[in-house]
């Protein structure tokens, strides 16, 4: 084997081993690319799968404070008629604190002083 075709085999070893780099690197990057993609696209269910969970559990305990607070409105409502009811026991007994305040001047003879 000569120089010139000494320098020709280094040359076309050279020119296919930078060609395989850049293919294996390409196939290398795609198949990175397409394995990110994937996960992204997993990680994406997960997550929205993740969230609807969560969302359906709030749901669920926001339904429940709903109940507890129609339940304290319905105390509420009840002790609102209780107390107009105390109102009216409370008119009631001054009316009748009256009457015999008015009785008891009457009948001691107070009211003729």
């Amino acid at each position: 084997m000569n120089d010139a075709q000494t320098w020709t085999m280094i040359g076309v070893v050279s020119a296919l081993l930078f060609g395989m780099i850049g293919v294996v690197s390409t196939l290398f990057v795609r198949i990175l690319r397409a394995e990110i993609g994937g996960l992204r696209g997993e990680m994406n269910a997960q997550i929205g799968g993740l969230r609807g969970e969560m969302i359906a559990r709030f749901d669920a305990v926001d339904s429940k404070f709903d109940a507890v607070d129609s339940k304290f409105d319905a105390v509420d409502s009840r002790f609102d008629a209780i107390h107009s009811r105390i109102d009216a026991m409370s008119i009631r007994i001054d009316g009748l604190d009256r009457d015999v305040q008015a009785l008891v001047k009457r009948t001691f003879g107070l009211d003729r002083e």
